[in-house]
């Protein structure tokens, strides 16, 4: 088959190069072809979009997937706008304190795309 990297989001195998990112024609995720640059930058604490844009306190994003609340019914809707998120220091794997109508939670960056 063809020597480009499987999709992060979905994890399918079937993607192409589009310029300068690749992209997942399943799931319409698309990510910057220059893997090694990003990884550079994780030293440098730098919290990155599922697009690639860098993120920062009071930005605003927008959820690309349905997110299921552990523990929980709650269910965070793709397409959800929120506003005002968090990136706090030494929070885990979770990036990104925010508050919705549901209320408050700690999500992973690569969920969402800056607005």
């Amino acid at each position: 088959m063809s020597n480009f990297p499987a999709c992060p989001q979905c994890t399918l195998e079937n993607t192409y190069q589009d310029g300068d990112n690749f992209v997942c024609p399943d799931c319409g995720h698309e990510w910057p072809a220059q893997a090694p640059a990003d990884e550079s930058d994780e030293g440098g604490g730098v919290i990155k979009d599922s697009n690639g844009n860098p993120l920062a306190d009071g930005d605003t994003v927008i959820l690309i997937k349905d997110l299921k609340v552990k523990g929980s019914s709650i269910v965070l809707k793709k397409g959800t706008k929120i506003k005002g998120i968090r990136l706090p220091e030494g929070a885990g794997d979770h990036e990104v304190d925010c508050k919705t109508d549901q209320g408050a939670f700690m999500l992973k960056a690569e969920f969402m795309k800056k607005a």
